[in-house]
């Protein structure tokens, strides 16, 4: 398998951390969709990534759908649980930490514009998301010491993923101090191979 992504992208680390978690060996290859010989679009029609090419070159993206497949592969250390309502609760908490990402990634461009093409309106729209995510997030955190029962799952990955791009991105936000919950489940997570190995970088 060969995966296409970025060292910055959430979503890509996202899926590295469960390859890694599942040791899968695979082929990481490096492309944005914002450099201007990009292969991205010619692989995946929506240009985005990440990218999980099979071994027979079929295409599979948005990170919600590798990772679900990535869980299928092997039977070892398994992230999602069997189709009931935990099932659905974990790919809940995948869903917030990924629409933190989504703001964050796009309030992060905003940045980067022109400053008269920049909407400051709309920026900040952006940034209320992640505001009223993190505090959701915290509140069903609560003390428990993974999102979901007693064992890392994909919604842990999911949202260290999404604190780990924020502290990359958006280093301004002080979620630690304000939810030390979520602060505290970051510290057990960047103890992990996994997420010591795909730290985003620019």
């Amino acid at each position: 398998m060969k995966l296409i992504g970025s060292h910055t992208s959430p979503f890509a680390r996202k899926v590295r951390i469960v390859l890694a978690e599942k040791k899968i060996e695979y082929e990481f290859e490096v492309d944005s969709p914002w450099l201007e010989a990009s292969k991205v679009p010619s692989i995946n029609p929506l240009g985005k990534i990440p990218v999980l090419v099979l071994d027979d070159e079929t295409p599979l993206f948005d990170s919600r759908v590798i990772v679900e497949y990535i869980d299928n592969v092997t039977p070892n250390s398994k992230l999602f649980p069997a189709p009931n309502r935990e099932r659905t609760e974990v790919k809940r908490w995948e869903a917030l930490a990924d629409g933190i990402c989504d703001a964050a990634a796009t309030a992060f461009l905003e940045s980067r514009r022109p400053a008269e093409q920049k909407s400051q309106e709309w920026e900040q729209r952006q940034l209320d998301k992640i505001t009223r995510g993190l505090a959701f997030m915290a509140d069903e955190l609560g003390e428990k010491s993974f999102c979901m029962g007693t064992h890392l799952s994909m919604a842990d990955i999911a949202v260290g993923t999404a604190l780990g791009y924020l502290n990359f991105r958006f280093a301004e936000i002080d979620w630690q101090e304000t939810y030390p919950n979520l602060g505290k489940l970051y510290a057990k997570l960047m103890q992990r191979q996994s997420f010591i190995d795909t730290a985003p970088k620019d």
